[in-house]
């Protein structure tokens, strides 16, 4: 079965979870949803799978030339081992590109999309960046050099990924011993907070033991509560802006600065430094912790519409998924350009024409979160 058949398969699942959050924290009075935000995450979620079918081939081929040509050893498929190593291997590696997705701007600028919702919930989850492709499949070339097979790299990259779901909510609290091993809702809402004690902490996809070992865990405080989303808002529900938000920073910085050295820099550096030319240009502004979440107020028939889009959209992400392995490279294409212009049209429907027209896409200077 196709790794996007999965997906298909567990979206009912997703849902249904989804759901369960919303009606618990609604009898608990703390509901954490918000329908524009959700509509949003899930959409990226959706635009992430659909440019997946193009990009994920690109990083697989990648993994398998190495793996034919370079690997040590070839390891069975057929070993138990080889499956429970791949796996803490892939978790091992992927901490790594987690934490290098906070800490250098070129690979920030994929990874910020997952963190820009101000809310944290499940749907939160789904939201994925459509650009991790371009330079994250450099961090698992490791386990092709040690002659992980393709397959078990395919599979267990799935797990890791599926795994993280649970982790998105506010409704499950600390969890004691089962905290200090893995990654757990307590410890993944510090890893979303901008609280300055909190930022940039607690990388681990399943195991929370690589933050212990490296120095990057931090526990939840109850007398500080996380604040969600990225130090500067992204203020927009255009699923095209949001992936495409801090790299048109970068490009911008990059074009402005008059040093040579700070124009490479400014891409490889700390998401959070600029040059200082270029910052007294365009001046950013402080992190303010009692913001209120990015919201425009719709009218019934927006909302109406906006559903109406998002569903249309989710229909033909799952159709194209179930089918991608049997249609050529332009029906595809095709199918995929129609679904984003669809959650293009949604991320429209959540914004009144006045704030559209008031330039509320535009992002100042969002950094880690």
């Amino acid at each position: 079965m196709q790794s996007a058949q999965v997906i298909v398969l567990a979206t009912p699942v997703f849902l249904g979870l989804i759901a369960i959050e919303f009606i618990v924290g609604w009898r608990r009075g703390r509901n954490t949803y918000r329908l524009a935000d959700a509509i949003n995450s899930i959409g990226l979620g959706m635009m992430s799978q659909v440019t997946g079918l193009f990009t994920k081939l690109a990083a697989i081929g990648f993994y398998t030339w190495v793996y034919q040509r370079a690997a040590l050893v070839q390891m069975p498929t057929d070993a138990w081992w080889v499956w429970a190593l791949g796996l803490l291997a892939y978790d091992f590696c992927y901490y790594w590109l987690h934490r290098f997705g906070h800490t250098m701007a070129l690979f920030w600028a994929a990874h910020s999309v997952h963190h820009q919702s101000e809310d944290y919930n499940l749907s939160t989850a789904l939201r994925q960046t459509s650009s991790g492709w371009i330079a994250g499949w450099l961090f698992y070339l490791p386990m092709a050099l040690l002659g992980f097979p393709p397959l078990v790299f395919g599979v267990v990259a799935l797990i890791d990924l599926l795994y993280q779901y649970w982790v998105h909510t506010q409704q499950i609290g600390k969890l004691g011993w089962f905290d200090r091993w893995f990654c757990s809702p307590s410890n993944h809402r510090v890893h979303h907070a901008v609280n300055e004690k909190y930022l940039d902490k607690n990388y681990g996809g399943i195991l929370i033991i690589w933050d212990r070992m490296f120095g990057s865990f931090v526990e939840e405080d109850d007398v500080e509560p996380c604040v969600y989303g990225t130090i500067k808002p992204l203020r927009s529900w255009n699923p095209l802006w949001a992936n495409l938000s801090f790299y048109a920073e970068l490009a911008r910085d990059s074009w402005h600065t008059r040093s040579w050295a700070d124009k490479v820099k400014r891409w490889f550096a700390p998401p959070g430094w600029r040059p200082a030319d270029v910052a007294a240009m365009f001046p950013g502004e402080p992190c303010d912790l009692k913001r209120q979440p990015y919201e425009l107020p719709l009218t019934p028939a927006r909302q109406a519409a906006a559903l109406a889009l998002f569903v249309t959209a989710m229909v033909g992400t799952l159709g194209l998924l179930w089918f991608a392995h049997t249609l050529g490279f332009w029906p595809l294409l095709g199918g995929a350009s129609a679904v984003v212009a669809v959650l293009w049209a949604a991320g429209w429907a959540c914004t009144p024409t006045r704030a559209a027209a008031s330039g509320a896409a535009w992002v100042g200077e969002p950094t880690q979160g």
